[in-house]
């Protein structure tokens, strides 16, 4: 129920959408007909059947664009340089779509699938603008706002509170105050103990109970060092998570700064990847890793039949791994160590001339081989090409644990490869792993399909020079 409330706002902007465009078609299309008695790429002589083709190709641009991320209370400014960039690349991807009626002339073909695009852009723009509108004077009336909660009970936190009941237009029903230290507040800040709704030990328990969707983050000063400790305790997506400015040192490099309709603040934002970068990286792992995958078959086979005869056990090593939102997963790998390698000693770390690895085994990591079994992990949709590298349930609650902010690598799939990998050693100790989780966690913020790149050209040349462990 509330993942549903969550979309509602987008599947009712949707439907909209797709009536207003729906329309549109309709009226362009009586008009086209009339003036130049042409129709712009048609799969059958009916009106409505193609209004619909031609809406739902609009909405999933829209989808793929971004047109639908972060609806609420939106600058209708953004929303239209939106839309008309949406609308431009529609009529770039109509225009060859239609190709060359030989019944009309180029030109007359050409200005007629502008005009339909145009068409759908103003009506668009004039949708969204009244829907906003619309929405920011029931905002302002304290309606349909979100349920917000205010971590601080000091004087920052109260400054919060009234500027965000003062400016109903920012979008927050606050119900209330998180404090930090469990104690009541300082009676001369003026704050009611019934506002109190919890300490910081009880987020997490309080965003389930009160169904939270927004967190504003206003620390004193004393305080600032608790920061990441309540970043980690509310890393859920379905929080927005929204810090005071003056803070935005503390989370460098974990947040992307906003102004939201004249106060500023920084969200801590865990998606940086548009949607239709997100639908390019799956095609591509999914390319790529059958590609491989089919050109190395008979090589896996000499691989798998080389790790079988030179040592006992599979040649396929399968090892439970926490994957995107903790879900476990069976990662595949050729088996690198003696079998049972571990019945003794239990979950380690491979360590530099592990007595572990066997001769075979030291060849294959040197080269990234082992690893080429993950591609089916990749098919599967378990993993990425590119992303943190997935680890044992043992120790995700081990580092979890020690390492702040550790649990957010879970925002995405793991991958083969990952910026931690081709910038820091394998992990001999905490330190590393801390260090290996600052890159993985600015890789989750910085995400994008030039990033991945870079990442696999320095993936692929450690392999060349065998720099693998």
């Amino acid at each position: 129920m509330p993942k549903l409330r969550r979309y509602r706002e987008v599947i009712f902007t949707g439907i909209l959408d797709f009536m207003v465009v729906l329309a549109g078609w309709i009226i362009y299309h009586s008009y086209a007909e009339v003036i130049w008695e042409y129709q712009i790429f048609t799969v059958e002589p009916n009106i409505l059947l193609n209004g619909i083709l031609y809406s739902a190709f609009w909405i999933i641009l829209f989808v793929l664009i971004g047109v639908y991320k972060k609806l609420y209370l939106v600058s209708r400014l953004d929303e239209f340089v939106k839309i008309a960039k949406a609308s431009f690349i529609g009529v770039l991807i109509l225009f060859f779509i239609s190709g060359n009626d030989q019944q009309n002339t180029w030109d007359v073909q050409r200005q007629a699938v502008f005009l339909y695009g145009f068409m759908v852009f103003v009506l668009m723009a004039v949708n969204r603008f009244i829907v906003r509108t619309i929405q920011k004077y029931f905002a302002q009336k304290g309606k349909g706002l979100h349920r917000a909660i205010i971590v601080g009970a000091g004087r920052s936190a109260k400054t919060a509170y009234e500027d965000l009941n003062r400016n109903k237009i920012l979008g927050m029903q606050v119900l209330g105050y998180v404090s930090i230290n469990g104690q009541d507040p300082d009676p001369a800040i003026g704050i009611e103990k019934d506002k109190i709704l919890g300490s910081i030990d009880e987020i997490e328990q309080i965003i389930r109970d009160w169904q939270v969707q927004d967190v504003m983050v206003a620390l004193d000063p004393e305080h600032r060092e608790k920061l990441v400790n309540i970043i980690a305790k509310t890393d859920s997506p379905e929080v927005s998570l929204k810090l005071l400015p003056d803070f935005h040192q503390v989370v460098s490099g974990l947040s992307k700064t906003n102004q939201i309709f004249g106060m500023p603040l920084i969200e801590v934002s865990p998606e940086p990847m548009q949607l239709w970068e997100l639908v390019a990286k799956r095609f591509f792992d999914v390319i790529i890793s059958f590609t491989v995958l089919a050109l190395t078959f008979p090589f896996l086979l000499i691989i798998g039949l080389l790790v079988r005869f030179t040592s006992d056990g599979p040649a396929i090593y399968k090892q439970t791994r926490v994957g995107r939102n903790e879900k476990p997963f069976t990662m595949y790998k050729f088996r690198t160590m003696f079998d049972n390698a571990e019945k003794d000693s239990g979950p380690k770390w491979a360590t530099k001339n592990d007595p572990r690895i066997t001769p075979m085994g030291r060849w294959l990591r040197r080269l990234r081989i082992d690893e080429l079994p993950q591609f089916l992990n990749v098919l599967k949709g378990d993993m990425s090409l590119v992303g943190p590298r997935p680890e044992r349930p043992h120790f995700v609650n081990q580092f979890s644990a020690e390492v702040p902010l550790y649990s957010r690598r879970h925002r995405v799939r793991p991958g083969i490869t990952g910026w931690a990998q081709v910038k820091w050693k394998y992990d001999v100790s905490m330190d590393d792993v801390r260090e290996k989780t600052k890159y993985d966690l600015f890789y989750i913020e910085n995400a994008s399909m030039s990033m991945d790149a870079k990442i696999l050209i320095n993936t692929i040349m450690t392999v060349v020079k065998g720099r693998g462990q």
